[in-house]
């Protein structure tokens, strides 16, 4: 941090680099998109159950405007301000490894509940589903960079999660970056539209992937946590997915 204080206690870096970094994970399904066409190699991972083919360049590139004026007129502007009220400091040093993996961990566990509460409210009440939510699912079939696009008010609503969650446990500020990059990277995967050998849901069972996110997207009425399968078996609105399942 030595000589660079003024660069990162901008109130304007958290959001710059969250919409650059949202980009940056995108950019290999971007390529995966582009080779379904000619390679069925990679058809061959899309998720089934009529998902059909990858979008086109030209859906993505009307995605990307909607997703970059959001984030100038609305995900900036509030970054900023709670920035700015909240008067971060930098502590001299590192959080041990220790103690950045159980709040991180920590982070995804808060986050995940939060998320479910807000995002089962959003389905379950007309007017807020009409409000904030019905935007984010004119993608029946979604793909990475539409984990993004959203409502102003949706996407303002999990900034305040994401943030709310680390600043309630306390986190050094290196486990909230890395918090906050590891939820940008998930959300992407959740998004993809694919079912990846290598996908972290292959290895960890607690947690749902892209299949278990795109059943949401096509029935709307389960599977509403982000990441983690626990609350949507405790509260039955869990729908069982083959998640090893090729198309």
């Amino acid at each position: 941090i030595a000589g660079h204080q003024q660069v990162l206690l901008s109130p304007y870096l958290a959001a710059s680099c969250a919409f650059l970094t949202h980009l940056a994970l995108c950019a290999p399904f971007l390529v995966l998109d582009a080779l379904g066409g000619v390679c069925q190699r990679v058809r061959s991972w899309r998720i089934a159950a009529g998902s059909g083919p990858p979008p086109s360049l030209w859906k993505w590139y009307e995605c990307f405007w909607r997703v970059l004026f959001k984030y100038a007129t609305a995900v900036l502007p509030a970054a900023a301000v709670f920035q700015l009220l909240r008067s971060p400091s930098l502590p001299e040093l590192a959080p041990s490894c220790w103690r950045l993996s159980v709040e991180v961990v920590a982070c995804f566990l808060l986050f995940d509940t939060f998320f479910f509460i807000w995002h089962y409210c959003m389905h379950r009440v007309p007017w807020l589903y009409r409000a904030v939510h019905q935007m984010h699912h004119q993608h029946h079939v979604p793909f990475a960079l539409a984990a993004q696009d959203a409502s102003s008010a949706e996407l303002l609503s999990l900034l305040l999660l994401a943030l709310g969650s680390a600043w309630m446990l306390g986190c050094h500020p290196l486990s909230e970056a890395l918090f906050h990059f590891l939820n940008s990277w998930l959300a992407v995967e959740d998004h993809c539209g694919y079912n990846l050998p290598w996908a972290l849901h292959r290895l960890l069972p607690c947690m749902g992937g892209a299949p278990f996110h795109q059943t949401h997207h096509k029935k709307q009425r389960n599977n509403f946590a982000p990441y983690f399968t626990h609350w949507d078996h405790l509260f039955g609105t869990y729908i069982h997915v083959h998640k090893h399942n090729r198309a």
